[in-house]
């Protein structure tokens, strides 16, 4: 049988009830759940070793905030993209419907951050882009819960052209794999170029993945233009430098070029690398405390050089907690989170970091030259760039 409970205990057991209900339900979150974070990356394949740095850069930046976020402790849940966008729809279904990730990274492959977007915009999961450069995820496609910490194919490109017309040289040939990176890297550079008054002699695409290189060496040479703008990246790009130096024309005509041209691939290009000037967000010579601390951090737990992927990563963690302090860790207050996200502003190993109004990155670009086998950071090329994001409604 059960015992009467007395008027006074009911009162009681009701008030309980009450003030139960009216506690904030970020704190329930704040106190019970993992926050789940996807990670959409490649772990195979050409560019593991970038998956591999934009993950151990993060995972470096969450044990700086003792691996919890908002008050809500981190578990990771990652997924080899494998960089193939014919299964990215999958990859980024297992995460944000089969694993209900509070927050999807990644990618490093713009056609698979492309096949991402359709999903992450209908499903709304609040996406943090760490690689991909493809001009219409923050223009275009662009949508209040994506947001980037790499870098616009158009921020790599442009400001190589104020470089470039500053050095005096104001007849260019142009020259790029035929694919979207390279489309788009093409393009931001004929915009600042022909702007600035100098003159595209001809632009040469390139089949990607195609690295002989020889017939338009040879065009160039007979050309005869002021300086060469160029987007390769990778083997490619060690490849084609050293094709051109070979072919003697970086003594006659000066090469720039996006700075993924010489990014990672001067151990392999060695000294035909010597005088090529390009235009990137970082510079591992960087001479600041928080790219001096990031860079020995990095070294001590992975026993690897930090790169310019590393740094999204490392950024995308510490941008976030500050966003998750803001909204006690309470995932679901989409709103409020993508208003913390948009007012963070971090001191990056990059140098000043904040969102603009499309949620692309507002970050400097710096002029680097190679000099004996390395990176020299020469100045500013652009301060503060900030992508047109054209097509994108929220830049209105």
């Amino acid at each position: 049988m059960r015992t009467p409970l007395s008027r006074r205990a009911v009162l009681a057991a009701a008030s309980a009830a009450a003030a139960s209900a009216m506690l904030p339900r970020r704190s329930f979150a704040a106190t019970k759940a993992k926050i789940k974070i996807g990670l959409l990356l490649p772990y195979s394949g050409t560019y593991a070793s970038l998956g591999n740095n934009i993950t151990d850069a993060m995972k470096l930046a969450a044990s700086e905030k003792k691996n919890r976020l908002g008050g809500r402790e981190i578990e990771w849940v990652a997924v080899d993209d494998e960089s193939d966008p014919a299964k990215a729809p999958a990859n980024v279904n297992k995460l944000v419907v089969g694993e209900k990730v509070d927050i999807l990274t990644g990618p490093v492959h713009s056609g698979v951050a492309m096949a991402m977007m359709q999903i992450v915009r209908q499903e709304k999961t609040l996406t943090i882009v760490t690689n991909a450069g493809a001009q219409p995820i923050t223009g275009s496609l662009c949508s209040p819960n994506v947001f980037r910490t790499s870098f616009s194919n158009w921020q790599t490109s442009y400001p190589c052209a104020g470089v470039m017309l500053k050095d005096g040289r104001k007849k260019a040939v142009g020259m790029f794999w035929n694919y979207s990176f390279g489309q788009e890297s093409m393009s931001a550079f004929r915009e600042g170029f022909t702007k600035g008054g100098g003159t595209i002699v001809k632009e040469i695409p390139v089949p990607f993945p195609t690295t002989e290189f020889q017939a338009n060496l040879s065009e160039i040479a007979s050309l005869k233009p002021d300086a060469v703008f160029v987007f390769f990246a990778g083997a490619g790009a060690a490849k084609f430098i050293k094709d051109y130096a070979a072919a003697g024309l970086m003594e006659k005509i000066p090469l720039y070029g996006s700075g993924f041209l010489t990014e990672g691939v001067l151990g392999a290009a060695g000294p035909a690398a010597n005088g090529i000037k390009t235009t990137l967000h970082y510079a591992d010579a960087l001479d600041t405390p928080a790219n001096k601390k990031f860079r020995e951090a990095f070294k001590k737990a992975t026993s690897r050089e930090a790169d310019v992927y590393a740094v999204a990563g490392y950024d995308t963690i510490h941008l976030l907690a500050q966003a998750l302090d803001k909204v006690k860790g309470d995932t679901s207050a989409e709103k409020d989170l993508i208003a913390a996200l948009e007012a963070a502003r971090t001191e990056s190993p990059r140098g000043p970091f904040r969102f603009g109004k499309t949620h692309n990155p507002i970050q400097n670009v710096y002029v680097r030259l190679v000099k004996g086998g390395r990176e020299e950071v020469l100045g500013l090329a652009q301060k503060e760039a900030d992508d047109p994001a054209f097509g994108c409604a929220m830049a209105t």
